[in-house]
């Protein structure tokens, strides 16, 4: 059961770079700041469920591997709010 766990732990980090690429492309073409940081918010859960996959559930580092999730959903906040807020029409 557990290498199914691990399996499907390594298909969330997956899903995670590709949907990080696909933003980056969007912001090759565009040029538009939103892209960029869903690219990079992406990209930071990513690495968080490598490090929590890597680290296991015992492991007392855990909670910082986590930060890594809560800056990727501060930086799609501040994205949304930059994108509605931030500029004049």
């Amino acid at each position: 059961m557990e290498s199914l766990l691990d399996f499907l732990a390594g298909a969330v980090t997956l899903g995670y770079l590709v949907a990080s690429g696909f933003f980056a492309r969007f912001w090759r073409k565009t040029g538009e700041r939103l892209f960029l940081a869903f690219g990079v918010a992406f990209a930071f859960l990513a690495l968080n469920q490598a490090a929590a996959t890597y680290l296991e559930a015992g492991d007392e580092r855990t909670v910082y591997a986590y930060a890594l999730r809560v800056i990727g959903f501060v930086l799609i906040l501040a994205a949304i709010v930059d994108k509605n807020v931030g500029r004049k029409r």
